[in-house]
């Protein structure tokens, strides 16, 4: 059977999907991030209703019709933020995130930051093969603070990747 995928701009009809996808992949965080930092659900539909008023626009990669992972990208000033990536447990390791990801770089000319969790380090260790890079401490605050809105325990136990055209932006 031929799988046709696609990526594309996810749409109103999609919210419930995103919200499944987003708390599916995320029992990887459970007993991984600080305690304090989890709940259940990981991200309510308040929250990732919240997310889309405040500006990230979900993609998602499509097989024959259903979609497998979804990543948001959020435009703030002079940078484009990478949030909320997720796949479907079932359909991780299959290259998903690593084409919404090179979806996202030939879509913006801006520099790319990533927030997520000091612990997680399976997501650390993708971005890292995908070309990006840990901030300093000092650096990390600073972007987390002037891009994100985030408590500041988050904020504590957060890291920040960046790409070589932010990189290559710093003096």
């Amino acid at each position: 059977m031929h799988k046709i995928e696609m990526i594309r701009k996810c749409t109103e009809t999609d919210f419930n999907t995103i919200f499944e996808i987003i708390n599916d992949a995320a029992q990887a965080y459970k007993g991984v991030i600080p305690e304090d930092r989890w709940h259940e659900q990981y991200m309510p539909f308040k929250e990732v209703r919240h997310e889309i008023e405040d500006g990230v626009i979900f993609w998602g990669l499509e097989q024959d019709g259903r979609l497998l992972g979804i990543m948001g990208i959020q435009d703030r000033r002079d940078v484009t933020l990478i949030r909320h990536a997720y796949v479907w447990t079932r359909a991780q390791k299959m290259g998903i995130g690593t084409m919404l990801l090179r979806h996202f770089e030939k879509i913006t000319e801006k520099p790319i930051l990533i927030g997520t969790w000091a612990a997680a380090s399976w997501a650390i260790s993708f971005y890292e093969r995908n070309g990006y890079i840990i901030v300093s401490n000092e650096e990390k605050t600073y972007l987390l603070r002037k891009y994100w809105s985030i408590p500041e325990r988050q904020e504590e136990t957060s890291v920040v990747l960046a790409d070589l055209k932010w990189k290559k932006a710093q003096p």
